[in-house]
């Protein structure tokens, strides 16, 4: 069975409309591009948080300047090193655990010089 005319409509949830000159919004809603700087010139800071976090520990990675897929990436490699879990949102890269010196050392290692 083939696909029909108006199968995108089905993505877009649309059901049905009774009005003839009504169109149908097929803009996606993507992130703005953001450019990633060279690891040499983002300036990376590292804390450590315990409130809001039912008492656990976290190393809180902020200042990564790059598109979110850039900052997943930089969690999934930092996570692996770790042996932890972790995310990264709100621009933030969060690692479960106190690692600030380990990850302090893998970002050096990295090419994030102005690490602290």
């Amino acid at each position: 069975m083939g696909k029909k005319d108006n199968d995108w409509k089905d993505r877009l949830g649309v059901m049905y409309s009774t009005n003839p000159d009504y169109s149908y919004q097929t803009t996606d809603n993507e992130e703005p591009a953001m450019e990633l700087l060279p690891p040499q010139q983002q300036k990376l800071r590292l804390r450590i948080e315990k409130n809001g976090r039912g008492g656990k520990t976290v190393t809180v990675i902020s200042g990564f300047q790059g598109s979110q897929s850039d900052a997943d990436s930089l969690a999934r490699t930092l996570k692996t090193f770790c042996g932890c879990g972790g995310s990264a949102k709100d621009g933030e890269i969060i690692i479960q655990g106190d690692f600030r010196e380990k990850l302090i050392a893998k970002l050096k290692a990295l090419g994030y010089s102005q690490t602290k």
